[in-house]
């Protein structure tokens, strides 16, 4: 009996060890929008950092159960973190989450409908791919309104009496090009003709 609970034990271990509850990636419909992915930003005279907001369609469920669990295992592991010198562990409906409700917080932007949307940043840069797994060079590729997956981690934060969850991003796999967000044209669009063979000759 003893032994069979150690393998259980065993198990569970080499599960975690293996399977990071606080990772996450994303489905490849999710669109990207505020891209700093070249070139960190800094926000407020903050430290700058690589980032981007994660447009997820509310119909990706697979993608939305994986966030909340991994948010709620954040919160379990940063349960120290966020107690602080405070007698108690506030509960996480309390704290400040990442996965937020487009429909509610941004109605008037078509982009975040029917979406939920969270923004991932890092000091680090991330790595970026294409569908074949093959690293992007050229930054034009990489621009606000393409879809992908994204690779994030979890972690509970309590800093100056914010306490909360945030999204850190890892890395970046453009899946296909999408309709430039923000109402920026590409050159390519701008200077296309019905005839280009015409148009070059």
């Amino acid at each position: 009996m003893e032994r069979h609970q150690a393998g259980e034990v065993n198990s569970l271990w080499y599960w975690y060890k293996t399977v990071n509850p606080l990772k996450v990636v994303t489905g490849p419909d999710t669109r990207w929008s505020y891209v700093n992915a070249w070139e960190p930003k800094s926000i407020n005279g903050g430290t700058p950092k690589y980032s981007v907001s994660l447009i997820i369609p509310k119909s990706d469920t697979k993608t939305i159960e994986k966030i909340k669990a991994a948010i709620e295992a954040a919160y379990h592991e940063g349960e120290g973190k966020l107690k602080g010198n405070g007698r108690t562990v506030p509960p996480l409906a309390a704290l400040k989450t990442p996965l937020r409700d487009g429909d509610v917080e941004r109605p008037d932007d078509p982009a975040y409908k029917n979406a939920y949307f969270m923004n991932a940043n890092n000091s680090s840069a991330p790595g970026i791919v294409d569908a074949d797994r093959q690293p992007i060079i050229e930054r034009s590729e990489i621009y606000s309104g393409v879809y992908g997956s994204a690779s994030v981690n979890f972690y509970a934060f309590n800093t100056n009496g914010n306490k909360g969850i945030a999204c850190s991003l890892n890395n970046l796999q453009k899946i296909r090009d999408g309709e430039h967000l923000g109402g920026k044209s590409n050159a390519e669009d701008d200077f296309a003709t019905e005839d280009d063979e015409d148009f070059l000759s």
